[in-house]
């Protein structure tokens, strides 16, 4: 197979959230005194639904947070609008340190895709941490997509000419690009079906209603080991922690490289003591999660800045706004369903050859 070279991001965003973690984890006031923190029970908003990646790998920090700490941790799923929804109810929040807003990578790339946010990723936000980094996956569902190899897979693509699908969270996700690089890397036509979510998407997979998810390793694991889905291969340079059996894209001739971070920010204005004290109560469970979902732990200060500047790769030009992503034919368009999840009809009818819901990606 001919080697072929992939990688996704969006610099100027990325830069300045990278910058901005690597301020949060110095900015605290030296010599500053805590308050009484937590006074009540505190809200992580989870802005997809339960099941996800994001969500997956906050559940098991609230569980960490809540016994260290001596306070409830609460997850509040508010999906919607490809996460933006979640983020903006965060903005709005009391900056008192009681509650916290739960994002990834596809945080970089929204105000590329979504022009009028009523927030703004810097300045209505502190960050706080950057919890894990996890690289992308190509899962299959085992009797939809019978190969067992990114060659098998590729070749099966090519065959389809059209009629295999990919889930993703909906229109300019992380899982969405990653498929559309995955097409243009591999010289295939796989056809995108928007969900309101990876949850949703990822239970259709299970469930037979679509073919592929290009996902992120901490929602996928758990089915990859129940043997729900098939894993074709790990989208990273290395072999991702606790999944030493699943080969690499790379390994297998094609150099497709896509990963995922979640983040923990805080409404602007929280006291610095306050996110000094959370940064040094997340170090431990962080790790312990990390190691049980496949995830790198994601450093701070000096060495978060030499990870990013290892991870950030330029993308030129930047990736076009919403108005850029593209149906072909029918009347669907390039909408998708963005209402909680497609039908079982409606998935079967994506798979059809006269049914195009298809991105267009710069």
């Amino acid at each position: 197979m001919q080697k072929k070279e992939a990688q996704i991001s969006h610099p100027a965003v990325v830069h300045a959230l990278a910058a901005a973690f690597v301020a949060a984890s110095f900015g605290a006031t030296a010599g500053a005194q805590a308050p009484s923190w937590p006074a009540k029970p505190v809200t992580i908003v989870v802005p997809f639904p339960a099941g996800v990646g994001t969500d997956a790998f906050a559940r098991p920090l609230t569980a960490h947070l809540s016994k260290a700490l001596g306070q409830q941790f609460v997850i509040d799923n508010r999906g919607g609008a490809g996460g933006t929804l979640g983020a903006a109810v965060a903005a709005k929040a009391a900056p008192d340190g009681h509650m916290f807003f739960r994002g990834a990578v596809h945080y970089a790339i929204a105000p590329s895709l979504y022009p009028k946010l009523d927030y703004d990723i810097e300045r209505s936000f502190v960050p706080v941490a950057l919890v894990s980094s996890v690289p992308q996956v190509i899962v299959v569902n085992p009797q939809r997509v019978t190969a067992n190899d990114l060659k098998g897979f590729i070749e099966a693509a090519r065959r389809a000419d059209g009629r295999m699908n990919f889930g993703s969270a909906g229109n300019g996700s992380s899982h969405h690009l990653a498929g559309e690089l995955f097409n243009a890397a591999a010289g295939v036509k796989i056809q995108h079906v928007p969900y309101k979510g990876a949850g949703p998407a990822l239970t259709d997979l299970v469930g037979g209603q679509i073919d592929v998810m290009f996902d992120g390793m901490g929602s996928s694991a758990g089915h990859i080991r129940g043997g729900r889905i098939k894993a074709i291969a790990v989208a990273a340079d290395q072999r991702a922690p606790g999944f030493p059996n699943i080969p690499t894209a790379k390994e297998q001739g094609l150099n497709y490289s896509v990963s995922t971070w979640y983040g923990l920010w805080a409404p602007a204005g929280t006291p610095p003591a306050i996110i000094q004290k959370f940064q040094n109560d997340l170090r431990g469970g962080s790790a312990k999660l990390n190691a049980a979902e496949g995830g790198e732990a994601a450093p701070m200060g000096e060495d978060r800045a030499r990870h990013d500047r290892s991870r950030v790769h330029e993308q030129t030009p930047p990736p076009k706004p919403l108005g850029g992503i593209q149906g072909q034919g029918g009347a669907r368009g390039g909408q998708g369903r963005q209402d909680g999840g497609r039908s079982r009809t409606e998935a079967r009818r994506a798979s059809e050859p006269g049914h195009r819901v298809a991105a267009a990606v710069a």
